[in-house]
């Protein structure tokens, strides 16, 4: 039975694409077709209200997740289910695109971007209430209505990025994908946009998926992470336990490439490489060509999910049991 106090679930989620060579160039080279598995049996929840993040490396299967639950992409097994709004109706998801810039229309007004989703939706009679909603928009995410005349080039990356959240606000969604949506931003900026959605979420009661590659960021933002590897979740926890006391060594090495001016002399553990290709994922766990810690259970069978020791859920045949800390004077 459904759990009434999640507003997404996802089951055993796989998303695969072929990236074989065209037809012609198999016929006459020889060459096989080529899959990649880009989400690889993915499972996890994001209570109402809330906030999970998804992080990991480029090419992990971030954003593909995010272009699944949005509906952009179809799965290729598994199951997506996105609660009913509060009114019972069905649930309106809305995505936050990493680049302010291109995901706004260069040629029309800020005024008809915003008022696209209300007029498409027919969430107000008449166009007059279509525009004092898109000012009321304006005014929520920190612009003025006399904005709504002008187009996206005239204003600054955190500003397009606050058109783009009043956008995404139009059609009244509760449930909200973000897909690193302050990367492309200055830090100082960043800090605006992220402190302007944490009090959209508590003043509208907004459900965040969140993707990013930045841990600081995600601490701000979320109130539960899962980590990604190679199209796979390899650690799901609450966020201060899980930088806390982080299991999966992957998850170690992210947390360990955080500057920590009051702890500089905390434990590292050395790890190299580059990620496996996914055309051609090794055996085993996917982390063990980089894993100092690795043996050879770790490289022929995949591990099974087993319960953190503070709460949440590791992938590992050999978690760590002991929290960073830093190293003796």
């Amino acid at each position: 039975m459904k759990d009434e106090r999640n507003a997404l679930e996802v089951d055993n989620l796989t998303r695969t694409f072929d990236v074989s060579p065209p037809w012609l160039n198999r016929m006459i080279e020889g060459k096989p077709r080529q899959f990649v598995r880009a989400v690889d049996d993915v499972s996890f929840k994001v209570k109402k209200g809330g906030c999970l993040a998804l992080v990991g490396e480029s090419g992990c299967g971030k954003s593909t997740i995010a272009r699944l639950v949005t509906g952009l992409y179809a799965p290729t097994s598994g199951t997506i289910d996105v609660a009913p709004a509060r009114d019972g109706s069905a649930q309106t998801v809305q995505m936050i695109f990493q680049d302010p810039h291109a995901s706004l229309n260069p040629r029309w007004r800020v005024g008809d971007v915003v008022a696209e989703p209300i007029r498409e939706g027919k969430l107000r009679p008449t166009g007059a209430e279509t525009d004092a909603r898109v000012a009321e928009l304006l005014r929520t995410v920190g612009l003025t209505p006399d904005d709504a005349s002008k187009f996206p080039h005239e204003f600054s990356g955190g500003q397009r990025q606050r058109i783009s959240i009043a956008r995404a606000l139009a059609s009244e969604p509760e449930f909200l994908v973000c897909d690193e949506p302050t990367s492309a931003l200055d830090v100082s900026v960043q800090a605006q946009i992220l402190n302007l959605m944490r009090r959209l979420q508590d003043e509208f009661g907004l459900t965040y998926l969140f993707i990013s590659h930045d841990l600081s960021v995600v601490r701000h933002m979320a109130d539960r992470i899962a980590v990604m590897y190679l199209g796979r979740i390899v650690e799901e926890a609450e966020t201060e336990a899980l930088f806390k006391a982080p299991e999966h060594p992957y998850t170690r090495l992210l947390l360990e490439t955080i500057p920590d001016i009051a702890n500089p002399r905390r434990r590292r553990t050395a790890s190299a490489g580059e990620p496996p290709s996914p055309l051609s994922p090794p055996k085993g766990c996917a982390f063990h060509l980089r894993c100092t810690q690795a043996t050879e259970e770790c490289l022929r069978v995949r591990p099974a999910v087993q319960p953190r020791q503070y709460g949440g859920r590791v992938e590992c045949y050999h978690p760590v049991r002991e929290p960073l800390m830093a190293e003796p004077a």
